[in-house]
């Protein structure tokens, strides 16, 4: 009865999802020039062939795709990728392989979706993590394309929400012909909550090679950052740059010349940043603003950095974790040898976090002023630094596989498509 009441919502409320939209576009997080996207109208032609179409929610669920999309295309089938945010559009402009098409994902309105899979007429649906649109979900289905879930993620939060609607999520998941989770727990969760075929063969995010970078920026960096005490804020959310700023004060006693380097989870925050550190006394530059690093707080706002900034740093902060709930994923700066901090808040990776603390892979820091004594004890020690750094390494190549295990999962479709390509 909920899918019903959602589905006559989504087409008598089409006046309030144009206001909505437009809305958006006017805050920037729609793309004028591909709007129609949005409303299904394609901007490219479908290839010929079999076509696999692979959707993920926005820039780590679309990154996390990547592998998988290397060994679509390698197996000549045809590869749509969609996304529904600017910043992954324009990511996978600079990341996804030649031969492979990127599309804005059509809102979830009936019309809509039945234009675009008109227009692309995919043979095979990959769904990533947890980004469940039922209408579009209801059309795959009901044209019998296989679909089947990747990546799938349901936090035990996000369970006691789905139990307050178990006909809805039930009606949604049972769509799914395999549904493959994250982890194990993952798994059992969307079991519980109604898919059918439900396994963990290992996380797509353990299987992505290591960032990229701008080999001949990076060598810049370095000759500028010379042989400063270095270490990274990534993925920072509102009140932890306050609070790496002060970390960054206390440890500047000790390390007169401690560059600490900031990297926002949203880079449109670094003006906001910049007043914030300034407010704390601190010399706070900013790299979109064309500054130079120098002693103090170095704020990179800018995107797909990352890869540039996890290989100049020794040692890696990971946000959203000492002031927001969830955490951001410590498998990339712990494949690029950094050593890895963390808070206590990483519910996002109720399995990843363990493996990394049992291998001395990462560390768990309770606030403040334990990230304080943590980075302290690293830059004074770079016996103790160095076998940190090797850990993480090690833990992470042994994790890489999961690839070939997804791959094998999808075995029966992909073989199918192969007959035809």
């Amino acid at each position: 009865m909920m899918y019903g009441l959602y589905r006559i919502a989504s087409r008598v409320l089409g006046p309030v999802i144009a206001i909505y939209l437009n809305r958006r576009m006017a805050r920037g997080k729609e793309d004028p020039r591909r709007f129609p996207e949005r409303k299904g109208i394609a901007s490219q032609s479908r290839p010929p062939g079999p076509l696999v179409w692979l959707h993920a929610a926005s820039v780590g669920e679309a990154l996390s795709l990547l592998p998988l999309v290397d060994r679509l295309l390698a197996r000549k089938l045809g590869v749509l990728m969609t996304t529904g945010t600017v910043s992954s559009a324009t990511l996978m402009a600079e990341r996804l392989p030649a031969g492979a098409i990127h599309q804005f994902v059509p809102v979830d309105r009936v019309a809509w979706i039945r234009r675009f899979l008109d227009h692309w007429r995919p043979d095979l649906v990959l769904w990533a993590e947890s980004d469940f649109w039922p209408n579009i979900l209801c059309e795959i289905k009901a044209r019998r394309l296989p679909l089947i879930l990747v990546q799938g993620r349901v936090s035990p939060r996000s369970l006691d929400g789905w139990k307050k609607a178990p006909g809805f999520i039930a009606n949604i998941l049972g769509r799914f012909d395999l549904c493959l989770g994250q982890t194990p727990g993952d798994a059992e969760r969307l079991r519980v909550l109604g898919g059918g075929d439900c396994r963990c063969v290992g996380n797509l995010k353990q299987a992505v090679p290591p960032l990229p970078c701008d080999e001949v920026e990076l060598a810049r960096l370095r000759h500028g950052v010379g042989d400063r005490p270095l270490w990274l804020a990534a993925s920072t959310h509102s009140g932890e740059e306050a609070l790496v700023g002060r970390v960054h004060r206390h440890l500047a006693e000790r390390f007169p010349r401690l560059l600490t380097v900031i990297v926002p989870r949203h880079p449109h925050r670094g003006g906001e940043i910049q007043s914030e550190l300034k407010a704390l006394g601190l010399s706070a530059r900013r790299r979109s603003a064309g500054d130079g690093v120098d002693d103090g707080v170095y704020i990179a706002d800018t995107m797909g950095e990352l890869g540039l900034f996890y290989r100049l740093a020794p040692i890696v902060f990971m946000g959203k974790s000492l002031c927001v709930e969830g955490g951001q994923n410590p498998f990339e700066p712990a494949r690029l040898g950094a050593a890895v901090l963390f808070g206590p808040r990483m519910s996002n990776f109720p399995d990843m976090v363990p493996s990394m603390l049992a291998a001395k892979a990462a560390e768990t820091v309770a606030d403040e002023v334990a990230l304080t004594q943590a980075v302290e004890k690293l830059l004074a020690a770079p016996e103790i630094l160095r076998d940190r750094r090797a850990a993480a390494l090690g833990w992470s190549e042994a994790e890489a596989g999961a690839l070939d295990a997804v791959i094998g999962a999808l075995r029966p479709w992909l073989e199918a498509l192969d007959a035809r390509a």
